[in-house]
This record gives structure tokens, C-alpha cells and sequence, in this order.
């Protein structure tokens, strides 16, 4: 649970980043936030989110 609001919250914040450096339009923001809201709905959201778990953790943090 905490790494999807993690995850959500860092693409959100790179959304908005991009959103305001003009590097995608109001437009594919929105088609991206729908894919992501759909993709998440299907059969395929468990190993997205393994592969995200997965990646996280092999990210050395300190």
C-alpha cells in the first residue's frame, strides 16, 4: 500500500513537472492518467507492481 501511494505520488509530481516545463500537453497527460487508471484495472496491475516493488528495492538509498 505505501509503495503505490509512494509510486502514484512520484509520478504525479513528475506529470506536474512536466506538465509545467511544456514537455507534454494538457492533452497526453490526460491520456497517460487514463492509461495508468485502466492498466491499473486490468489483469496485468499485479505485475506491474511487482516489477515497480522490485525496482524500488534494488534502488540503493541513502
Amino acid at each position: 500500500m505505501l509503495l503505490t501511494v509512494s509510486a502514484a505520488t512520484l509520478f504525479g509530481v513528475i506529470l506536474a513537472v512536466m506538465l509545467r516545463m511544456r514537455a507534454v500537453s494538457v492533452g497526453g497527460a490526460l491520456v497517460a492518467a487514463l492509461f495508468g487508471f485502466y492498466l491499473a484495472a486490468t489483469g496485468i496491475a499485479p505485475a506491474v507492481n511487482d516489477a515497480l516493488a522490485t525496482l524500488f528495492r534494488s534502488l540503493p538509498l541513502h
